[in-house]
């Protein structure tokens, strides 16, 4: 098997400044390939587009929403993306400590599962994506630092837009009037266990113990994984993450197979 020859790019991620690493060949033959399909939808429809990017946590699905809008700005022939984020239409922090929902017969504190779908605003969400699919809008971002939603942070203008998230294409009722808004979908699968550890490490690095990172991902992550692997709905494309964080495409809906 050919070695991969990885590129590495200086990106500002959440605020924070980071080193990333892309296949050249997945560049080639998958991200490029997606954004010419995103133009060329965007040409036959004649109107702004959005296309959503689903995957659980830890696939690292933010960075690549970011650096897909960087490629597209790099490229001739390819209109320009903006990448915007569904965090930003969490309940805010003040709503998630003063509620609860009740989960398989259990009252459970919405803030002790923040990011799970029933923590999200999806009502105002279907809103914004009406909005935004007519006319320039203000999108909201969740700030990472406030840990809580700020509305109305940022311009989006693109005739692209790549909106990314876990719970994008979920089959649930509430989730129904969300998925519809897709224009075209990318749905990014991973192994579980590669996940896990993917995302215990994440909780160590920003400080918990290795106990306290296994006991938030068996209460919290875990769920959310399974959840976003097992209940998603079909998608235009799927993109399995693999060990070694490159991304390859396994599945594509034959109408769109160029």
């Amino acid at each position: 098997m050919e070695e991969k020859r990885w590129k590495y790019y200086d990106m500002v991620i959440n605020g924070l400044p980071q080193k990333v690493r892309y296949n050249e060949q997945t560049i080639k033959n998958v991200f490029l390939p997606f954004l010419r399909r995103l133009t060329d939808l965007r040409g036959c429809m004649g109107r702004r587009i959005i296309a959503f990017l689903a995957a659980p946590p830890a696939v690292g699905k933010s960075t690549l929403a970011q650096f897909l809008e960087k490629l597209s700005q790099e490229q001739q022939n390819i209109l320009n993306v903006k990448a915007v984020g569904m965090d930003g239409f969490h309940y805010s922090a003040e709503y998630l400590a003063s509620h609860s929902v009740l989960r398989d017969g259990e009252v459970i504190d919405m803030k002790s599962i923040k990011g799970a779908p029933e923590t999200f605003d999806v009502g105002v969400m279907q809103s914004k994506i009406q909005a935004v699919r007519r006319k320039e809008t203000m999108w909201p971002v969740y700030d990472r630092q406030l840990h809580d939603v700020v509305p109305e942070a940022e311009l989006v203008d693109a005739e692209i837009i790549l909106l990314e998230g876990n719970w994008l294409l979920l089959k649930d009722a509430r989730w129904t009037n969300v998925r519809v808004f897709a224009d075209y979908s990318v749905l990014i699968r991973s192994e579980p266990e590669l996940l896990k550890d993917r995302l215990i490490r994440r909780k160590m690095q920003g400080g918990q113990s290795q106990q306290d990172a296994e006991a938030f991902y068996e209460n919290s992550d875990k769920h959310n994984v399974e959840r976003v692997l097992q209940d998603s709905g079909i998608s235009d494309e799927v993109w399995m993450m693999l060990d070694d964080g490159d991304f390859e495409l396994v599945e594509q809906s034959e109408t769109v197979q160029v």
